[in-house]
């Protein structure tokens, strides 16, 4: 599948002139990052604000965090140099698996190497130093971007003015873990999987899908899919089945039109390896030197990465305020109850002493 199709036209691109060395030591040649940008740096180059989006996200912060860009807003056009790129790994027009091996000629497959959210976050700060960006006001996201704001806070401390993360966690537990293999060994499943990777011309669609359908049982609650679909029942090609059923069954045929199965191999292995521990210090004394304003945001109803991981996040974190989204929807709140986060980070920025923001009418 081209997935050029999915990029907005808006999105820029920026080639590395240099090689890229992994935190594993390997070496990607011919990196390229896509991303997008709204407002202007200003002279003292200080006024930028990173975005960073979560697992099957992209650099259309203007499509997912609609609510949140714009005059007046959390994410000002006015006042900052709003910067979002997509990941390494990405499918959508960063170097990943989908993209051509200049060493073969091929696209990557299964032969990309594996990933960290620290490399994620290493070739942000290329893209960001070419932009001319000397700091950040605030690095921002939720999920997975969640867990690139924590690694910026502790790579770049001098870079970073404040912090934000939403619905997140310091490292990958034991339940997100196996959630993710169990998604993966859909794919793995599928007939149309072989040795590792794709048969020719074929695409492991029905197991993509299956992955996506797991996926998006963790991604709300039992009183979303509850108050939502119940027990009813509807018609789906002359039979009748569960609305839910329908439901998952749609989310698993969106996914498979605009994303990638070892795209998807690759970001869930970099999220198991998410864990902001440190050679020779602990997890607490790692999150204890992040000196950085913090707001940590949970989600009362998050199955994925429940509210005790923001309560530990916010508790070792010195200078971090803890807040709670009251929402039935699990972990997407942070992406279906955009006005309260919106309120929740302009809320957070006045505090900083920034700009000062106000809230949607």
């Amino acid at each position: 599948m081209d997935y050029r199709h999915f990029i907005s036209a808006d999105t820029q691109f920026y080639p590395l002139q240099d090689s890229f060395r992994l935190e594993s030591g390997a070496i990607l040649n011919g990196v390229q990052v896509a991303y997008r940008t709204w407002g202007r740096l200003n002279s003292t180059r200080d006024n930028a604000v990173l975005v960073c989006h979560a697992l099957t996200g992209s650099a259309d912060v203007d499509r997912w965090w609609e609510l949140l860009l714009g005059s007046g807003r959390s994410l000002d056009p006015d006042l900052d140099f709003v910067v979002c790129s997509n990941i390494l790994g990405s499918c959508y027009g960063t170097t990943g698996p989908t993209s051509i091996n200049p060493e073969t000629g091929v696209a990557y497959g299964t032969t990309f190497p594996a990933i960290t959210i620290r490399d994620m976050v290493r070739l942000q700060a290329v893209l960001l130093e070419a932009l001319g960006v000397r700091s950040l006001q605030l690095v921002v996201g939720g999920s997975l971007g969640g867990m690139q704001v924590l690694e910026w806070a502790l790579l770049y401390p001098n870079r970073v003015q404040a912090i934000a993360v939403i619905g997140t966690s310091g490292r990958h537990s034991a339940w997100c873990i196996g959630l993710s293999e169990a998604q993966r060994q859909a794919i793995f499943a599928d007939p149309n999987w072989q040795n590792g990777d794709y048969k020719p011309n074929q695409t492991p669609d029905r197991g993509l899908a299956i992955a996506r359908m797991m996926a998006m049982s963790t991604y709300r609650s039992w009183a979303s899919f509850s108050a939502r679909f119940g027990r009813q029942m509807q018609t789906r090609e002359t039979r009748q089945q569960f609305a839910i059923v329908d439901y998952l069954h749609h989310q698993g045929r969106k996914l498979v039109e605009r994303f990638d199965a070892n795209t998807y191999i690759t970001l869930t292995h970099a999220l198991d390896s998410h864990d902001v521990t440190r050679p020779g210090q602990t997890y607490e004394t790692v999150l204890q030197s992040i000196s950085q304003p913090t707001l940590v945001v949970s989600i009362s109803s998050d199955i994925l990465y429940p509210p005790a991981e923001q309560e530990e996040l916010a508790n070792l974190i010195p200078n971090a305020e803890l807040r709670q989204l009251d929402s039935p929807h699990g972990h997407d709140a942070f992406l279906i109850e955009t006005a309260t986060i919106n309120d929740l980070l302009i809320q957070f920025r006045n505090k900083l002493q920034l700009p000062v923001l106000t809230a949607i009418p």
